[in-house]
Parts: structure tokens; C-alpha cells; sequence
């Protein structure tokens, strides 16, 4: 049957791939993001290959902007079988060295924003018998990480909501995308201790997954209502030595290169 996928940060990266791997099984696409430039050539590309596509520019900031996007979907009758909750922003400096305003807005962008979005659209869930979610998280958001505090923070608490939203409600299936290190550029992106833009590309993140196979494992795993899929390389090590050897994962996280 004919899905209808609704996707965060829609206009680059994981998002991005993700929304071609659904274009080219003739889905009907809702993607969202914050350029909207960049929103309208993955549509375009989308429609190329046969999806009913639209786009919605939205700031996970701004909840004017969440309220203008359930709106929509209301007026245009657009009822998403699968919302793909990928939209983020990672972060480069030390705890200490952060303000606590941009530990606010990593928490805003990458959980707050999404949770008043599920919620906006709670009506709208809960008349199907069958939704799926599919989170993005981070191998960060299984452990801390240097560099990363408030990226690991709100990482972290897209778990505990989500799992659960999943376990209070039959008719919602959860899965957890975990990627490593993937070749996309969030880490230009990312945002330093002060505000600013760390505007470089990391070499673990050169020489990661590409986005594209990221984005085709991701699909299957949502197709396989997996709990969790772990996505990368080598990288993903680090999340079973956390799980069952603390003091080996204590050695290895301070030496392990954080950009």
C-alpha cells in the first residue's frame, strides 16, 4: 500500500536520503526543513521519480512555525503512516565552554521541537490504528562524548520520550535509527561554544557511511518495525564496549578523536 511519509530536516543529509529511498517506491512525501531552497530540489528530485511531494519550511525553534505546519496537514487532509523525526544539530565544545544558551537550543532543535511537533499531530495519531515513528538519534545519544554534552543530552532524551510514546500506545511502533559516523555535513553545521558555526568538515565524517546506503539501511529497518538499528562503520564498536565493559569504554572515549 501507498504510504504517505511525512520528514524533518528533510533538505539535506539522512533526511534527505531517506526521502529518495520513499520518492522511488512512489510514497507520497511531506518534507519539512529550514531553507526551503533546499526543501524544493529533493522534492523536485522526488517528483522526478514519481512522488506526490510537498514541502513545508519549518523551524523546530519556533512552535508558531510547528502549529503552522499541523495546520496544514489538517487543511490538506494529509494523514502520514510514517514521520521520520530527523531534523538536528550537533555541537563542538566543551561542556564548560558552552553557554547555557546554546545548550538550550541543541535542546530545542533536536528534542523539544519534535516533541511539540508529535504532540501537535496527537489528534491526528490516535485516529490511526497503525503509525510509525522513526527517530534519529546518535551513536552520542547512547554515551557522552567530548565535544558533544548537550548533542549526547538531547540525543539521550529522544529515548526515554519516545520509548515511551511507543510503550503507552498500541497503535504507535517506534523505531530507533542510531547512526555513527555518516558522510553528511552536520558536522559544518555544527554550532561552538559561543553561538557560532564550527564550519568544517570533521575527517571521521569525510571518511564515514555514505548518506545514501545510510539512507536505503534506515528504510529497512523501518519496514522491519525494528526497535533500534545501529548505522555506520567501525564506529559502532563503541556502543557495545560502553554496554558491556565501562572501564574499557572510559580508556577509549578520551583518546578517540572527537572531530
Amino acid at each position: 500500500m501507498k504510504k504517505t511519509v511525512l520528514i524533518t530536516g528533510a533538505g539535506s543529509g539522512i533526511g534527505e536520503s531517506i526521502a529518495k529511498v520513499y520518492a522511488g517506491r512512489g510514497a507520497s512525501l511531506l518534507l519539512t526543513g529550514l531553507v526551503r531552497d533546499d526543501l524544493e530540489r529533493v522534492a523536485q528530485q522526488c517528483r522526478q521519480a514519481g512522488a506526490d511531494t510537498r514541502v513545508f519550511p519549518l523551524d523546530l525553534e519556533d512552535t508558531e512555525t510547528i502549529d503552522a505546519l499541523a495546520a496544514f496537514v489538517k487543511e490538506e487532509r494529509i494523514v502520514p503512516d510514517i514521520y521520520v523525526l530527523n531534523a538536528g544539530i550537533s555541537q563542538r565544545a566543551k561542556a564548560f565552554d558552552s553557554t547555557f544558551e546554546v545548550d538550550r537550543k541543541l535542546m530545542n532543535v533536536n528534542f523539544f521541537g519534535h516533541v511539540y511537533l508529535i504532540k501537535s499531530l496527537a489528534w491526528l495519531i490516535r485516529q490511526k490504528s497503525d503509525v510509525q515513528i522513526a527517530v534519529v538519534t546518535s551513536i552520542s545519544g547512547l554515551f557522552g562524548f567530548p565535544l558533544r554534552s548537550a548533542y549526547c543530552a538531547s540525543k539521550h532524551a529522544l529515548f526515554g520520550f519516545f520509548e515511551s510514546l511507543d510503550l503507552e500506545n498500541p497503535n504507535i511502533k517506534v523505531t530507533f535509527l542510531i547512526p555513527g559516523r555518516i558522510r553528511t555535513q552536520i558536522s559544518k553545521s555544527a554550532i561552538l561554544g559561543d553561538g557560532g558555526v564550527y564550519g568544517k568538515m570533521d575527517q571521521g565524517q569525510e571518511q564515514g557511511m555514505d548518506v545514501d546506503r545510510c539512507g536505503r539501511v534506515a528504510v529497512r529497518a523501518i519496514d522491519k518495525r525494528k526497535h533500534r538499528k545501529l548505522i555506520g562503520g567501525k564506529e559502532l564498536l563503541m556502543a557495545y564496549i560502553h554496554k558491556y565493559s565501562l572501564r574499557l569504554f572510559y580508556t577509549l572515549a578520551g583518546k578517540i578523536s572527537s572531530t
